[in-house]
């Protein structure tokens, strides 16, 4: 192991809510701290503030007082870069901004022994370009951590183009010294959380664009249905909707507008209108003192059907839906529709019900069919969303409202649109987590557990994969990209060829 020892000095520059964050990290785990900043008193400021959170930690119980008191005696305010001269290791956490950065680390260089190692804190910026103008740009790395630094698990420890092994080694040894999880990646834009993650907001983004659903029901489907945690529109009030929408534009400038990356108009407006999120007191939601927040729409209790016929085989996750109906005491028979290769469910008045599959419900236009939505747990989802063709009457609707209903779980009729809500979000994160591991950004193992740490996913990408099948992922995906020109759902390559091995090995 090559962490740097709790004997050296581990600086950090910036004192904003991440460089307390990270300084607070770097003290609890024994080091000595010196905290810089270029405004006057706020490195000070930011040294009393850690303080205060020192003492809230032991009246929590985590650490002792005379901890406490070890700890803020390691803690100094500097109020030149030159007293960082003794430092092990620097960590830059300053304005977002490529020049401010360079010039910091270039001064550092004049300043910190030969074997100081240099990390930025950087969320979207490149590894390499920060350490480009230095003249040994092999001892720079980028170690991002989640904020809040001392809650959250993950740091992406970042190999810029130059950066040494050894350094990166380090930085990776170092942050699980201290408590943390580690995870190892390129120099890619939005390194693992940042450029996986983007499907999440772009797609809820999008099918709100398109008039599919309001805010509150993608929130719900998502989150109820999908087992996420928050809702993308209430996520991104709380991250601050100018940094979403900046790293996204970052990330889509970087990967030289690339349509997959493409940001949202409606956000930038939201943005522009200086509706920032909680800390504006609105976003996508109201915050203000006595303001409700919207209800997501919800059908209204319909009957139950007394029993559905199934026709072949339900793809992927849904094949347990006959299991669920069974059990709420519906009686499912065999559909011998001929002719039809997909599976689906046949309500009585004569509609299919059947999983999304990137097309519309509409494409079977003078077809009765109702497509619902994915989950990845059908048994633990409490809602699904439906669309409907054209063909389809209000009964046929209310049949199908009423089946999942009796199965507990809560439905939100949405406007039909290819991959609907959750199945084109989870499939865009899977493409973007199987593209990566395949340019080898990081590995499989350390997607899923940055998808899971840095983003409290329910579950890791590549293992979704393994749970959907790479086929049906790019079956859904290539079906959504001849519905909508421009290269958005173009499946990648790697994808590809996963569905292929997937094949051959079946």
């Amino acid at each position: 192991m090559t962490a740097i020892g709790t004997s050296s000095t581990v600086a950090v520059v910036g004192t904003g809510t991440m460089g307390q964050g990270i300084a607070q990290v770097a003290l609890v785990a024994g080091h000595r701290v010196r905290l810089y900043d270029t405004a006057p008193g706020r490195a000070g400021q930011a040294a009393e503030a850690i303080g205060g959170r020192l003492d809230r930690l032991v009246e929590k119980g985590r650490i002792s007082a005379d901890e406490r008191d070890a700890a803020r005696g390691r803690l100094s305010p500097a109020t030149a870069l030159a007293e960082l001269a003794d430092a092990a290791l620097v960590i830059e956490a300053i304005l977002e901004q490529l020049p401010a950065k360079q010039e910091l680390f270039t001064a550092l260089e004049d300043i910190v022994a030969a074997d100081c190692l240099l990390a930025t804190n950087t969320s979207s910026l490149s590894v390499t370009a920060v350490a480009g103008r230095l003249r040994h740009p092999g001892r720079c790395v980028g170690m991002h951590f989640f904020n809040p630094a001392p809650l959250l698990p993950l740091v992406e420890v970042i190999s810029g183009f130059a950066t040494d092994e050894s350094a990166a080694t380090t930085a990776y040894d170092t942050a699980a010294a201290w408590g943390k999880k580690p995870v190892r990646c390129t120099d890619t834009p939005g390194f693992v959380v940042n450029r996986i993650a983007r499907p999440f907001y772009a797609e809820a983004l999008r099918v709100y664009e398109e008039r599919v659903a309001d805010p509150a029901t993608i929130d719900a489907v998502l989150r109820d249905g999908a087992g996420f945690k928050m809702g993308p529109f209430e996520l991104t009030d709380l991250i601050g909707q100018d940094v979403n929408e900046a790293v996204t534009h970052s990330v889509w400038q970087a990967f030289f507008q690339d349509p997959k990356f493409t940001p949202s108009l409606a956000q930038r407006r939201l943005v522009e209108s200086g509706l920032h999120g909680r800390k504006a007191g609105r976003g996508w939601f109201d915050y203000s003192e006595g303001a409700g927040r919207p209800e997501p729409q919800t059908a209204a209790p319909c009957p139950a059907p007394a029993s559905v016929g199934l026709h072949a085989k339900l793809p992927g996750p849904a094949v347990v839906l006959r299991e669920l109906i069974e059990e709420a005491g519906i009686k499912v028979t065999r559909d011998r529709t001929p002719g039809e290769s997909e599976g689906f469910l046949r309500l009585p008045g004569g509609a299919c019900l059947a999983l999304t599959n990137g097309y519309p419900a509409t494409s079977q236009v003078y077809e009765k069919y109702i497509r619902f939505d994915l989950s990845l747990d059908y048994r633990a989802a409490t809602r699904i969303a439906l669309a409907a063709s054209a063909a389809v009457s209000e009964a046929d609707v209310a049949e199908a409202v009423g089946l999942f209903q009796a199965l507990g779980k809560q439905v939100s009729i949405i406007e039909d649109v290819p991959g609907m809500i959750v199945a084109r979000t989870i499939a865009m994160i899977v493409d973007f987590a199987v593209d990566a591991a395949a340019r080898g950004v990081a590995s499989p193992e350390d997607i899923d557990t940055a998808m899971r740490l840095g983003v409290n996913y329910p579950g890791g990408p590549m293992e979704w994969v393994q749970r959907l099948g790479a086929q049906w992922v790019w079956d859904l995906l290539d079906s959504m990209h001849h519905q909508n020109a421009g290269g958005r759902y173009v499946p990648s390559w790697a994808l590809r060829r996963s569905a292929d091995l997937e094949e051959w090995v079946l």
